[in-house]
């Protein structure tokens, strides 16, 4: 059993059988039937223009982003945001541009502070010219779509363009209650995860205007993205559309599941302001190693971070896992 990401899914049989059967060309040449359909696909999910196939979800973000700038700009982030936080300082390293900070509160922008953070046209500044949100954020929490049009209407009167990362775009939209596009609907460009959530084995969507993914598809080669017969992973792309996103909730339902189940441990503490959707974190007041009990016991589970333990659910998550879990970590701290 396997609580640390939904990334640790396996490739459903649909999903295999798909990829022996799919139709497949070459994409650095653009005639790969497959890809096209996926793209165009999810670019209509996401009431988008065009979309661009690429092998993860940081490149897709860093794709954005050196589409987006000219070296020597200056990209605005949370503090706590994924871009900043998890993907090596890859801004800097691959765009040549700054990433300066923004409080964050709940995942969000402080919108009393956020116009300050733009430059001011002059010789010693560099261009502020995108703002990167994140729907769902990593810390469990979804953005309400009042946030997201708030931050987004700033970032337009500053003459900046905004990308979101929404690696879990659709656990957010099911959260809220609303369609992915209307998430996408306050932003210029979304990157969107096939293999967290989704359980596809490999890929994620830049998505955006037909020029600007043109735009995209010379930079995708220039850090190496141009992938050849690639069709037999967006063929599980679409399986993911059609038989994985409609079964979403479960893993929602699971997770509040698996959040009351821990609470009947009195050691463990709940974060129940940050359960949108299908991650529980939480806190424990003994000092001990948790992920290596578990491990011994066949469960794995991510170690401490920050203070905090996330368990998260999937599709290969049953509830009698769950009832797994809970007996082992009763047995360890009880």
């Amino acid at each position: 059993m396997d609580f640390r990401s939904d990334t640790v899914t396996r490739p459903t049989q649909s999903m295999r059988e798909a990829m022996l059967t799919a139709m497949v060309g070459d994409d650095v040449y653009d005639d790969d039937p497959s890809v096209h359909e996926l793209q165009d696909r999810v670019a209509h999910l996401l009431g988008k223009e065009a979309a661009l196939f690429v092998p993860s979800g940081t490149f897709s973000n860093q794709l954005a982003i050196m589409t987006h700038t000219q070296p020597g700009d200056e990209i605005l982030v949370l503090e706590d945001a994924h871009i900043f936080l998890h993907e090596a300082g890859a801004p800097g390293l691959l765009s040549g541009v700054n990433m300066r900070l923004a409080k964050s509160i709940d995942g969000t922008y402080d919108l009393e502070e956020l116009p300050s953070l733009f430059r001011e046209k002059d010789i010693h500044h560099p261009r502020t010219s995108l703002l990167c949100m994140e729907n769902a954020h990593g810390n469990g929490r979804v953005i309400s779509l009042d946030s997201m049009k708030d931050v987004y209407e700033i970032a337009k009167e500053k003459g900046a363009m905004v990308h979101l990362d929404g690696a879990r775009l659709f656990n957010a939209a099911l959260s809220l209650e609303v369609e992915p596009h209307e998430l996408a609907a306050y932003t210029d460009t979304v990157s969107v995860c096939l293999s967290k959530g989704l359980a596809a084995p490999i890929g994620s969507l830049l998505v955006g205007s037909k020029d600007f993914i043109e735009k995209a598809r010379i930079y995708r080669k220039i850090m190496g993205g141009g992938m050849r017969q690639v069709g037999i992973l967006a063929a599980c792309g679409l399986v993911a559309l059609d038989e994985v996103l409609p079964r979403l909730e479960e893993d929602h339902q699971n997770a509040r599941y698996l959040a009351l189940s821990l609470d009947e441990i009195p050691s463990v503490h709940i974060a129940w302001d940050r359960l949108d959707l299908n991650m529980v974190f939480f806190t424990l007041d003994e000092d001990i190693d948790l992920a290596e009990e578990l491990g011994e016991r066949g469960i794995l589970v991510n170690p401490l971070d920050l203070g905090e333990y996330r368990f998260v659910t999937h599709i290969d998550t049953t509830k009698e896992d769950i009832d797994r879990l809970i007996l082992a970590m009763k047995e360890i701290l009880l």
